[in-house]
């Protein structure tokens, strides 16, 4: 049953609009919907998108983009369900953020790296360019 609200058609929006809002693709919302993330609401054969879902459907891509897999997703968004309230699943939470923190900064080490020593290998390659262009060996 549509809430006060969303009955005035306010805070519904089409897929079409929806997908819009979020420059996703409306496969991605079905993706998300056949995973069970999100649950958009039907009138009649089509499907709305409360204010609630999309807010659901913003942290989906924020994990995404964050690189957490659909699962710790759809834990974290039942966080948000239940208000974020059980200090265990807080921790839980806190616990996955800070392990996904050392997994990019190990990362980070790793491509500043090779950054330094393709850098050091392109100033050897020029070196010798130069060497080979004055008639050197």
């Amino acid at each position: 049953m549509l809430d006060a609200e969303d009955a005035q058609g306010a805070d519904l929006r089409s897929i079409a609009e929806a997908s819009e809002l979020l420059g996703v693709t409306q496969r991605t919302l079905r993706f998300y919907e056949d995973k069970g993330l999100i649950r958009p609401r039907r009138v009649g054969s089509m499907r709305v998108y409360s204010r609630r879902e999309m807010g659901r459907m913003q942290l989906i891509l924020r994990g995404k983009r964050l690189g957490f897999s659909i699962r710790e997703i759809g834990e974290f968004l039942s966080l948000y369900d239940d208000g974020g309230g059980r200090i265990e699943q807080m921790r839980h939470l806190q616990s996955r953020i800070n392990e996904r923190l050392r997994e990019l900064q190990d990362q980070r080490r790793a491509i500043e790296q090779t950054i330094d020593e393709l850098v050091k290998m392109e100033g050897e390659a020029q070196d010798r360019i130069d060497a080979l262009e004055r008639g050197g060996d």
